[in-house]
């Protein structure tokens, strides 16, 4: 087996490997490593919950790398009750109300959706999101499981011990705020207050359902939830169970149905999600799954699961990392609902995928961090770039480096990358004067560098369409570029004669400088030239207002405005004939 980085160097994917290697070699030795994850098809299932999924996936990456068999489950929470009508969903109304507590997958699919159900509509975008990233894992729908009686004896086992696991829940029921009790995703009011509508939006699609835990029927405790047999709902109460016979009596609350069912061979119900989680620890022999930092406070799921997986499933809980939120830089018309969340789906329609995947690789899984859908994907992108070049020239410190690879590819190979990765800024700038015309876009790429011009925008692509998607979907209309069709006259008839010299010196020197790089000399160069320094003298801070004035001059008289994309892509873009006709004093 490959050996691992020294704990000097060691980054934070690398650490969890070491434990949970060691940890399934104690507990199972010579068996596959299994790591879980949870996503509950409730809604859209949004980049909060992709760190439920990334955390794990980049750990069992590290050790398929080190040449150990594993398997990263993902259970698809379908069997769970739909609790809600979430809001800015296409093809839905109030009328899905009437599906409140059936489970996800007997729950109409929005109108107008290919897929046959709710669950499967939302667990299609996620699929095809984590394909993109290269994640590869072992899919479990637990209404395959649930229906198809496969956890049968768990939950005998479970309805046997009922007083002990009452026990275990009880042991918190009095320490935690009300406001905080339930289900994996609950947060005492003052934790609430400091987490923003996305978090919170981000948090429900976790995969950690509502549910109660089983308590408060007169009968009696009872871990087992039946769906009634006649409205499908989970609005029921066991009204009686015996234990030797598996006899289960239960009444509906909803539509008032009542049946008498023997739990030996009935499938349509679940175990309470307090009692579930913990059950499928033991079940499929779970040895690394994270949680949301909800479960770090008492009567959490992660905490009370801990007790039951040991006391009542004689398994052993996961090593479970807390992970910290994920927020949003910028959200415009990602959703009409206050508070929407963008998905991976999204994101990956303006990043590419390996960016998005050193995202979750470069921060531990309790730092926090946001996904920029605003301007701030340009400076993400060059500090990407910036990161690339260090690799290329062995610069790069080893936790980076780390990342880097981890984010370009996995234990399976390097995802699709683009062949001529131009910076992305320039690219948005480019097809934001262009309006994604392909001609005018590949005569101004070619043109960034005239030494090694681009022939082809498939060179610049998946970035180059990242970008377009970029400029099309999140910056508003009013910030968009347009390039003035007609001189502004009146502007250039006010200018002293300092203001008409520049102008004479940028023309003047455009066609020996038409490139990217000297593009920006020129125009970093013309107030120095008219200060009476050489172009590459360095700035002083009068120099700085005098190029701020000179650039916003040109922005002016480009399109009308003081501020714009950079100079130096701007003028490639409107190109020289043009800048000339605009700029002629």
């Amino acid at each position: 087996m490959a050996q691992s980085q020294s704990s000097t160097e060691a980054d934070w994917v690398s650490r969890f490997a070491d434990d949970v290697i060691a940890e399934s070699e104690r507990r199972a030795p010579g068996k596959p490593v299994v790591v879980a994850s949870g996503l509950s098809p409730s809604g859209p299932i949004h980049l909060g919950n992709l760190r439920e999924v990334m955390t794990p996936h980049l750990v069992a990456d590290e050790i398929r790398r080190r040449g150990y068999t594993v398997r990263h489950l993902i259970s698809w929470d379908d069997y769970d009750r739909y609790r809600k009508v979430p809001n800015g969903v296409p093809g839905i109304d109030e009328s899905w109300a009437e599906h409140i507590g059936k489970p996800l997958t007997s729950v109409p699919a929005p109108a107008g959706s290919a897929y046959p159900n709710w669950a499967e509509h939302f667990k299609a975008a996620m699929t095809a999101a984590l394909d993109d990233l290269g994640v590869e894992y072992d899919g479990i729908s637990q209404t395959e499981q649930y229906t198809a009686g496969a956890y049968r004896e768990q939950i005998l086992h479970a309805m046997r011990h009922r007083a002990g696991i009452d026990a275990v829940l009880d042991r918190y029921r009095t320490k935690k705020d009300p406001a905080a009790a339930g289900a994996k995703g609950g947060k005492k009011p003052q934790q609430q207050k400091k987490v923003d509508e996305a978090e919170l939006e981000a948090e429900a699609g976790s995969g950690a359902a509502s549910e109660d835990d089983g308590s408060g029927g007169s009968a009696g405790y009872f871990p087992y939830k039946p769906y009634c047999g006649n409205c499908e709902k989970d609005l029921t109460t066991v009204t009686s169970y015996d234990d030797d016979s598996t006899e289960l009596n239960y009444t509906c609350t909803a539509c008032g149905f009542a049946e008498t069912v023997r739990l030996s061979e009935f499938n349509r119900g679940k175990l309470v999600w307090k009692v579930d989680w913990p059950m499928r620890w033991a079940y499929e022999g779970v040895i690394f799954e994270p949680s949301g930092v909800d479960h770090s406070s008492p009567g959490s799921s992660f905490v009370v699961g801990g007790q039951i997986v040991r006391e009542i499933f004689d398994g052993v809980q996961p090593i479970g990392p807390m992970y910290a939120f994920v927020g949003i830089s910028g959200m415009a018309k990602m959703s009409s609902s206050k508070g929407g969340v963008p998905t991976p789906a999204d994101a990956l329609k303006i990043m590419e995928a390996p960016l998005l995947r050193w995202l979750y690789a470069r921060r531990k899984p309790n730092q926090s961090f946001k996904i920029a859908f605003d301007q701030e994907i340009q400076r993400l992108y060059d500090e990407w770039d910036s990161l690339a070049r260090k690799v290329a020239d062995g610069s790069v410190l080893p936790a980076d480096a780390a990342a880097y690879a981890r984010a370009i590819g996995t234990a399976a190979g390097e995802l699709p990358r683009t062949p001529r990765p131009l910076p992305y800024r320039t690219l948005a700038s480019v097809v934001d004067i262009t309006a994604g015309h392909d001609e005018q876009t590949l005569r101004i790429l070619s043109e960034l560098d005239p030494e090694n011009p681009l022939t082809s925008l498939d060179e610049a692509r998946p970035r180059l369409d990242r970008a377009e998607n970029w400029i099309t979907s999140q910056v508003p209309a009013e910030a968009r570029t347009i390039v003035r069709e007609e001189p502004d006259k009146e502007l250039l008839g006010s200018l002293d004669d300092q203001g008409r010299e520049s102008l004479r010196l940028l023309l003047e020197g455009l066609d020996s400088h038409w490139s990217l790089d000297g593009l920006t000399t020129l125009v970093y160069g013309v107030p120095k030239i008219l200060a009476g320094l050489e172009p590459d003298a360095k700035p002083t801070p009068e120099l700085k207002v005098a190029q701020r004035s000179f650039f916003a001059l040109l922005y002016r008289l480009l399109v009308g405005r003081d501020t714009g994309p950079r100079l130096p892509t701007l003028l490639l873009a409107v190109g020289a004939e043009r800048v000339r006709r605009l700029l002629d004093a």
